[in-house]
């Protein structure tokens, strides 16, 4: 994948300070929906056709407004699920930050197996529909918080757009203590607050994983398992 398909502003990952990294894979995923596995290259597709222009020469994702450059972001392409451990390892070694386009949502498992041996405690904050809490059964999409629990801290983490829990995934929440904040919580306390308390659970190591599925369908129609009632676009961003 070439780094003109993405919001990829450098060509060289030696001085970039954010690396993407696609990963086409949805081996781990139990949806009845298929099709994710084809979202880091749709993503990288869409992405430089909306809300770009350029001036001068100058593509507007890559500057502020006073014509300075924000971030240097390069366009790693696209990995394995094998391949995760020592691509992730190396971008944390190098200090730049990963920015992963999936892929079932089972590969923030591996991702953070990866970093969290270099930034242990993580902070987990997990926009989902769902809260990927089940342990009965284990190494899928449905299993990935229960499975990062020796790498994350549940008293630093929040889960946010949570609205289709099993009745597993609710002791478990209960059990471990992990914040939750429901689409209708952001209804009734307003984003202000909303943002207000998030900053104030997290500490110092932060991973932000984002399951498209906490927007609402309307919103997000083609993810793989549409659950109503979603973060709004106007209303909670």
């Amino acid at each position: 994948m070439e780094n003109e398909l993405s919001w990829a502003n450098c060509n060289t990952y030696r001085i970039a300070d954010c690396v993407i990294v696609g990963i086409p894979d949805e081996t781990h995923s139990h949806s009845l929906r298929k099709g994710t596995s084809n979202a880091p290259d749709m993503i990288r597709k869409i992405s430089r056709e909306r809300d770009m222009y350029v001036e001068n020469n100058v593509t507007s994702l890559a500057y502020t407004v006073q014509g300075q450059i924000k971030s240097r972001i390069f366009d790693l392409g696209n990995i394995t699920r094998e391949s995760i451990p020592k691509a992730f390892e190396k971008i944390i070694q190098d200090g730049k930050i990963p920015i992963s386009l999936g892929g079932d949502h089972s590969i923030t498992t591996q991702i953070i197996r990866s970093i969290g041996k270099k930034s242990k405690p993580i902070s987990l904050v997990y926009f989902d529909a769902h809260p990927d809490f089940l342990s009965s059964t284990r190494d899928f999409y449905g299993s990935v918080i229960y499975d990062l629990l020796p790498y994350i801290d549940t008293k630093t983490s929040v889960m946010i757009g949570i609205r289709s829990p099993e009745q597993e995934e609710i002791e478990n929440i209960k059990k471990y203590g992990i914040k939750v904040i429901t689409p209708f919580d952001m209804e009734c306390f307003g984003l202000k607050q909303t943002m207000n308390e998030i900053f104030s659970i997290i500490g110092k190591n932060v991973y932000i994983s984002f399951d498209m599925d906490c927007l609402d369908p309307s919103f997000a129609p083609g993810v793989s398992v549409p659950v109503p009632l979603g973060l709004d676009s106007v209303k909670h961003h």
